[in-house]
């Protein structure tokens, strides 16, 4: 075994979280090294934006440019096509998220790879090692925390103030601290599909709505790409699977509520198009002795509502604010993280709720309930909060707005 150079940071995993995290602490003058198990990151059904809310932290990270250099786009028009309204009305009611926070331009949409790509490149020029390839992990907690690594046929073992474990959903930093973690059954089932040739969509315009038995996501990005999500009942599991499951992908996307929705028909799919179980969760506690989690090891919220790269960005940076304003990196130090990340996440528990039942209740009452609800919220914000907070952020709308209460008084509409 290799005993590497003691550093002052080990982050597990490379993606937006961990590279987020490491360029920031590199860039402050922290020994960090890095470890990501790809090679090259590779196309997969992952998130594609950041929403406002995480756009300011990415703005805080000093990360913004590095995104934007990687192919980010500015998006600043939400348009809600849904079979209860009609077309016409749904773009005169076009949500302007350039307004939805100060200074904030709207939703940044970024292909994956190409983000987590940019971000560990941004943490090797500031000073980060980032070791990519990288085999078995084990890591040791505690006084004295150490991580133990395969790589190019060598084991090495790196010594450190601190292991982040950004390891994503089957974090083995998790598990080896023995962090428990709660999930919920699956809420949905929800696929992707990255597609080509579309240029008749317009870059500045998302857009996510329900009809017939599916709810339908679109993330453009600019040279006429974007990202295509289809949601549906956890009873129709294998929909859109086979050899043929991105014709038959394309072909559902023709929307009648969309206009010219004959685009997508006529989009060049990519080969990466798979399905997962949308669901929570969550640790109680993400972080011990010697460790912390950030990003999807430490627990995430139902994709539904697409938050996981605006979650992953405001642990980086709240992280980022523990490690250079406190000189005792305990666990009483990771204290407020954690009870400001369990609130967070409640709170966009409930929004995943309100979307869950507002646009997959796939009957004549869902849809009433959803048109009610959509003339409803504009006036009252304490009804909207749940639903602005995946733009705005958990904090930035009423507090109420997440009661059982509150949500009941949606539920109940029609």
């Amino acid at each position: 075994m290799v005993k590497a150079k003691r550093v002052d940071v080990v982050v597990v995993g490379g993606g937006i979280a961990g590279s987020a995290l490491a360029a920031v602490l590199a860039r402050d003058g922290h020994g960090v090294l890095l470890l990501e198990r790809q090679v090259v990151y590779r196309d997969k059904v992952r998130g594609e934006v950041i929403n406002c809310w995480g756009v300011l932290e990415l703005i805080r990270l000093g990360l913004e440019q590095a995104v934007l250099d990687a192919g980010g786009t500015y998006v600043n028009r939400f348009v809600g096509f849904d079979e209860v309204v009609d077309p016409d009305v749904a773009l005169g009611n076009a949500l302007k998220l350039d307004e939805m926070l100060p200074g904030i331009r709207g939703v940044l949409d970024v292909g994956h790879p190409e983000a987590c790509e940019a971000l560990a490149t941004a943490a090797e020029a500031a000073g980060a090692t980032v070791v990519r390839g990288v085999g078995d992990v084990r890591v040791t907690g505690g006084a004295a925390p150490s991580v133990r690594y395969e790589h190019g046929g060598a084991e090495y073992e790196a010594p450190c103030r601190l292991v982040v474990g950004a390891d994503g959903r089957t974090s083995t930093v998790r598990r080896q601290l023995g962090v428990p973690l709660t999930q919920t059954p699956p809420n949905s089932l929800g696929g992707g599909l990255l597609v080509e040739d579309l240029d008749a969509w317009p870059v500045h315009i998302t857009s996510i709505g329900t009809e017939g038995d599916l709810l339908y996501f679109v993330f453009p990005r600019s040279g006429g790409k974007a990202r295509l999500y289809l949601l549906h009942d956890v009873a129709q599991k294998g929909r859109f699977a086979g050899p043929d499951r991105r014709e038959a992908f394309l072909k559902a996307f023709q929307f009648r509520c969309i206009p010219g929705s004959e685009m997508f028909g006529a989009a060049r799919a990519s080969q990466s198009c798979a399905f997962y179980p949308m669901n929570d969760s969550w640790t109680e506690v993400p972080y011990v002795p010697g460790a912390v989690l950030i990003g999807d090891a430490a627990g995430w919220t139902d994709p539904i509502i697409g938050q996981g790269l605006s979650v992953a960005l405001r642990d980086a940076r709240v992280v980022w604010d523990v490690l250079r304003t406190e000189r005792d990196w305990t666990p009483r130090a990771f204290a407020p993280y954690g009870r400001e990340r369990e609130v967070r996440m409640r709170r966009l528990r409930a929004s995943g709720r309100v979307r869950t039942t507002i646009n997959m209740t796939f009957t004549p009452e869902g849809a009433a309930r959803r048109l009610a609800y959509a003339k409803s919220w504009p006036t009252d914000p304490v009804l909207a909060g749940s639903r602005l907070a995946t733009f705005k952020g958990p904090f930035e709308v009423p507090p109420e707005s997440f009661e059982d209460d509150v949500l009941e008084r949606i539920f109940a509409l029609r």
